[in-house]
């Protein structure tokens, strides 16, 4: 295991296919109507530096291009007055109560409702960064797993509704991995909403190569609750708040070495106390190391995928031989449900079980495991976004209104 980062980015790797390698750029943004195609051109000046978002299910981190870290982070979900926005029963991404609509626009990495998260963006760059959003060029992360027609909508929401001057997509796997100053490897991610593991090489993610599970964070603070309640009756359901409850769980909550072991032999609980800010003082015992077991055993919550080590072994026997050992080397995990003391010892104690069990012994997977991975997608951004070499890389709003979404899939493939 691997602490830290890794060497610097190098100006002139490229980062994301395009019709135009680095240094190869024409002088003319225009498309051409005898080829029929868009070419991505370097751009003199785009006025500022570039907002980096990084938009997940649980939080959106944004702040600018070069900083070490995001200036705001809110949450996804936000509360609207239902009399503001009327909120039909079962409406994808709204949970509605006491005449308050709490809308989730992106859930599981995947946005489910379009006009929630314009409203977010809004809040996001006019009410938190004090941008106007027509001067500032923006790069937002893409979820590994998200369909392309979503990009679509996120250009048409960038461009249409807010009028970026330019905007830039990257895979989260990709600048996960970017963050630690690496252009190949194996981006393991585990967030709010969901899980990646996905292989990426020389820039490209391997997207027949990735796979996702939809237990993380949010699934983990459910179950937590669902285990407090069931080993405490008497604790007031009140009291356990959702603030409370994501307190307990970072506060107190581990990944066992031996989950069998440690659930059999009650010395092993090492009980806690931990006293919630209404007052009611909760005890975790085995609580502690049952909450993250999910995400290696999704089979505790009555799901019968494999999990997130089986999931990051398969997509190292996904990509071809030769380059298996390269991208086992540099294992670099992402994201705040990977914090949890244990979580890097216990995923590649069982990757390295997973290519013993299935004839790849000689694979021996190093895990990059960075104290910033809470925010290693955002932070890849920032310093991708920086770098001379990618202000090629821009889609500007006349190049868009010129060739449409045809350009998003040529460039950000």
């Amino acid at each position: 295991m691997r602490q830290g980062a890794g060497p610097s980015l190098q100006e002139g790797v490229p980062l994301v296919k395009g019709r135009v390698g680095p240094g190869k750029a024409g002088p003319s943004a225009s498309a051409s109507g005898r080829s029929g195609s868009c070419r991505v051109r370097w751009l003199p000046s785009l006025g500022h530096v570039a907002v980096v978002v990084d938009q997940g299910s649980g939080f959106i981190k944004a702040g600018f291009a070069g900083e070490r870290q995001p200036c705001l982070v809110l949450k996804s979900s936000s509360l609207v007055p239902t009399w503001d926005r009327p909120v039909l029963p079962g409406a994808p991404g709204c949970e509605v109560a006491g005449g308050v609509a709490r809308a989730h626009p992106i859930k599981h990495g995947l946005v489910v409702d379009w006009e929630g998260l314009e409203a977010l963006w809004e809040r996001l760059l006019v009410g938190g960064l004090r941008v106007c959003p027509e001067q500032w060029p923006v790069l937002v992360s893409d979820s590994p797993s998200a369909p392309p027609v979503s990009r679509e909508k996120v250009a048409e929401l960038l461009f249409e509704a807010l009028a970026v001057p330019a905007c830039h997509m990257a895979s989260t796997a990709l600048l996960a991995l970017c963050s630690t100053g690496a252009f190949s490897g194996l981006a393991v991610e585990a967030g709010a909403g969901v899980c990646h593991a996905t292989p990426v090489y020389a820039g490209h993610s391997w997207h027949k190569a990735t796979f996702r599970l939809d237990v993380a964070g949010s699934t983990l603070s459910r179950y937590l609750r669902y285990l407090l309640v069931a080993a405490c009756p008497d604790l007031p359901e009140q009291a356990l708040t959702r603030k409370a409850i994501t307190q307990l769980k970072k506060r107190c909550c581990y990944v066992s070495l031996d989950f069998e072991g440690d659930l059999q032999n009650a010395d092993r609980h090492h009980p806690v106390s931990l006293c919630l800010s209404s007052g009611c003082s909760v005890c975790l015992s085995s609580e502690r190391f049952r909450c993250p077991e999910p995400i290696f055993q999704p089979r505790l919550l009555g799901r019968a995928e494999p999990g997130l080590p089986a999931l990051a072994f398969q997509a190292l026997q996904r990509v071809p031989a030769t380059l298996r050992t390269r991208l086992a080397n540099n294992v670099v995990l992402a994201g705040g449900s990977t914090l949890f003391p244990g979580f890097t010892e216990r995923l590649e104690m069982e990757l390295e079980a997973q290519c013993r069990r299935h004839g790849y012994g000689a694979l021996r997977p190093h895990l990059v495991a960075s104290p910033g991975r809470g925010t290693a997608v955002w932070t890849g951004g920032s310093m991708v976004a920086s770098l001379h070499s990618f202000q090629q890389r821009w889609i500007t709003r006349p190049m868009y209104q010129e060739c449409g979404s045809r350009l998003l899939h040529e460039v950000f493939n």
